[in-house]
């Protein structure tokens, strides 16, 4: 991430083309039921976090994400859903509510969730970034 990125972004999110291989979302040759569980327990587990709303028929989990420092509540949504190819695609999207810059905090916390992800489904193939 660009120091101009941080110092002008108050938000991140995935997407396939994305040019921070961090924020390309992920997709898994994995049963939509198995990743929807996982990324719930996955967004339940995470640090100061709290899940405010989950809807499987919509693939949808929102959560508040409290920042370590000045305690600001962040807003994270995450997406399950199925790609064209038949994989389970997870797509995530972290706003700060305040100020205009992030210092590159959303950015790490969907890595962070991703890479958690990545561990709960160890011994599932992943198939693409």
């Amino acid at each position: 991430m660009s120091l101009w990125t941080a110092l002008t972004r108050n938000r991140a999110h995935t997407r396939a083309d994305h040019p921070d291989p961090r924020l390309q979302g992920r997709a898994y040759a994995v049963p939509f039921a198995t990743v929807w569980t996982a990324a719930l327990e996955t967004a339940t587990s995470q640090t100061r976090w709290t899940v405010t709303e989950s809807d499987p028929r919509a693939g949808e989990i929102v959560a508040e994400s409290r920042t370590l420092l000045w305690r600001f509540t962040d807003d994270v949504r995450i997406r399950v859903s199925l790609d064209a190819d038949g994989n389970t695609r997870v797509d995530v999207e972290s706003a700060s509510r305040k100020g205009s810059a992030d210092l590159g905090t959303n950015a790490r916390r969907i890595a962070r969730f991703l890479h958690a992800l990545d561990r709960h489904l160890f011994g599932h193939q992943r198939t693409t970034r």
